[in-house]
């Protein structure tokens, strides 16, 4: 009844501009009326300070002061502050569009505590949890940090020994959902286990042994230590090129994936992943790596970061501006057939292993003036590489070349080339698979005919 009371009352209730002021109680014997010059804060969504008391009489028809003139420098400091808030959400905004992606992520895992051991009947505590990383489609290594923010994970303690249950339960197991493509590294960098598959388990932390009479009924605490996850990258093909190839524009024509493009170097900040649909419902992916620079092996800007995503990749795609490339005005213009070479040098230089992996070679921004004259250059410099390395720098010559399986020039303006690429990709990762699946069946007809041999030399 009271509460609807309330509600009746309320219903019923005027604006809060149609109700009366209440009157102004007089100063009692304890009580001093406030003085005039104390200020009243502003409650206008403008005001910035206190606002002074309403004048009567005389002061309030008395003009107001002309305000006095600010100084220019003032005026500017003004309005820089005004301007402070506006860039610091604008640095926000950045950071939650470019700071999505993580790659690389510390944990701490520690196992369980065994479970006490009962002296006087011999009982045997329960051993600790285990903490598990289990690969999981879908996750993200941004999942698990927002949601264990501690980046701690302890598993459960086991079950002490008693009269009832002479044998302890095992402590709970602690599984964390990690996505594939997942290397696991000790503190000091040595890798200890990999995920590639869904499902995969790795034993990260072992619980500790309950007490017993080996240990004199006293329990072991769980194996704990620091762990490193590193994400590479796991896709069919991986765009590698210099910055401003037009890798992330290529992205999009050949996927429904939106990267971001600008005409400016270093556009792709983080790998984009993206899938081509093909009219049987076959999907490829694809990954787009942010631009690499001369010396990139050597972790130059940040070469290693990006180029670790290539390990993974089961095709390389390389991007080459037909015009040519060069990064800013202090460093030296390359053509495009030194373009191909550094980036099979960069890549040769990280990992000898990324040259023999089956490549394509996309020539790009055919819409260019003297675009047709500078690739039957470049197909010249492709075909007989030997006759124009003698006209190159050293460092600059790789040890040995990319083959590629085509050659496709393209425009992501016009869309020229783009079917074509497609299907070179497609046939491309067609023959690799079937490839694979003969390789696979010679090696468990040879593993059946092993296990033949073995039991009739028993018989």
């Amino acid at each position: 009844m009271a509460a609807a009371g309330v509600r009746g009352m309320a219903g019923s209730c005027s604006p809060p501009s149609a109700l009366p002021r209440p009157a102004a109680r007089p100063p009692g014997p304890g009580r001093s009326p406030r003085p005039p010059s104390c200020p009243v804060l502003s409650t206008q969504p403008g005001g910035a300070g206190p606002r002074p008391p309403r004048a009567s009489g005389a002061a309030a028809a008395a003009p107001p002061r002309p305000a006095s003139p600010v100084p220019p420098a003032a005026a500017g400091q003004a309005r820089a502050e005004a301007a402070a808030p506006a860039m610091v959400r604008c640095g926000r905004a950045v950071l939650r569009q470019y700071g999505n992606f993580i790659d690389d992520l510390r944990l701490y895992v520690r196992g369980g505590t065994g479970g006490m051991g009962y002296p006087r009947l011999g009982g045997e505590g329960g051993r600790g949890g285990d903490v598990w990383f289990v690969a999981q489609e879908r996750t993200t290594l941004k999942n698990i940090k927002d949601r264990y923010p501690q980046k701690r994970f302890v598993a459960g303690t086991g079950a002490n020994s008693s009269v009832r249950a002479l044998k302890g339960e095992k402590g709970k197991d602690c599984e964390v959902h990690v996505p594939l493509g997942i290397s696991v590294l000790c503190d000091d960098g040595k890798q200890i286990g990999e995920l590639n598959a869904a499902g995969e388990r790795f034993l990260a932390a072992r619980g500790g042994l309950g007490g017993s009479l080996a240990t004199n009924f006293v329990p072991c605490k769980g194996q704990r230590r620091i762990v490193r996850l590193d994400l590479k990258l796991i896709a069919d093909v991986g765009l590698v090129g210099f910055p401003n190839a037009g890798k992330s524009s290529l992205l999009s024509k050949i996927s429904h994936a939106k990267p971001e493009i600008a005409n400016y170097a270093f556009t792709t900040i983080q790998p984009e992943l993206g899938k081509i649909m093909y009219a049987d419902y076959k999907q490829i992916s694809v990954a787009d790596l942010p631009g690499l620079i001369e010396g990139a092996h050597a972790n130059k800007g940040m070469g290693h970061k990006f180029l670790k995503h290539v390990e993974r990749t089961k095709q390389l795609l390389l991007v080459v501006d037909i015009s040519g490339f060069q990064l800013s005005i202090k460093t030296q213009f390359r053509t495009a057939f030194e373009t191909v070479l550094l980036l099979t040098k960069e890549l040769e230089l990280y990992k000898e292993e990324l040259v023999t992996k089956p490549a394509l070679l996309a020539i790009n921004k055919m819409d260019l003036p003297c675009a047709k004259d500078n690739l039957n250059e470049l197909m010249k410099q492709l075909q007989n590489p030997q006759d124009f390395l003698h006209l190159l720098q050293e460092e600059m010559i790789p040890a040995s070349t990319l083959e590629f399986k085509d050659i496709i020039p393209i425009s992501t303006y016009t869309g020229e080339g783009i079917e074509e690429l497609k299907a070179c990709i497609r046939k491309s990762v067609d023959e690799e698979a079937e490839q694979e699946n003969e390789e696979y069946r010679k090696k468990q007809l040879l593993l059946l005919q092993t296990s033949e041999e073995e039991q009739m030399n028993r018989s």
